[in-house]
């Protein structure tokens, strides 16, 4: 999956120590999506928290997205996802990144291909992660729900 991030903003932030919070969750967001990028499963569970926030509305036409809670949950996603859609096909990118104290989220587009029905899907997205002792403890990713079921139907 290719990602280009067209811009980065940092949201002002109050208080002693509050730029070295949002520069330390700016860190960890970086190695989550270059880890996101090369699959590598093992590092994204170091990443994110034991319990994890995750919220991705069911879709039951999409076997990889479901309820997920554990870091092992959670870093498996992404390879559920490359299992059941054509990786030459997958595209994300990313138009705006905010960070304010240990939130962030990413705004951008994403498409791709289901495996099973060769149909493509593709749409905008808005993900908000809460980095906590640089840890991942909230996924919450808003998409397309309806093209990605759309390209799921057979």
């Amino acid at each position: 999956m290719a990602v280009k991030s067209a811009t980065e903003k940092q949201s002002p932030t109050g208080g002693a120590g509050a730029g070295a919070v949002a520069e330390a969750t700016r860190a960890v967001v970086g190695a989550f999506l270059a880890a996101r990028l090369a699959g590598d499963t093992e590092r994204m569970v170091t990443l994110f928290a034991d319990e994890v926030d995750w919220l991705l509305a069911e879709n039951p036409g999409a076997p990889w997205i479901r309820p997920r809670s554990t870091a092992a949950e959670c870093a498996a996603q992404s390879a559920e996802l490359a299992a059941h859609t054509v990786p030459e096909d997958a595209r994300a990118s990313v138009d705006t990144f905010l960070v304010d104290g240990t939130e962030a989220v990413l705004m951008g587009h994403l498409s791709g291909t289901v495996r099973a029905t060769g149909k493509s899907f593709a749409g905008p997205f808005a993900l908000h992660l809460t980095v906590e002792d640089g840890r991942v403890t909230r996924h919450h990713l808003y998409e397309n729900s309806l093209s990605i079921a759309d390209a799921c139907a057979r």
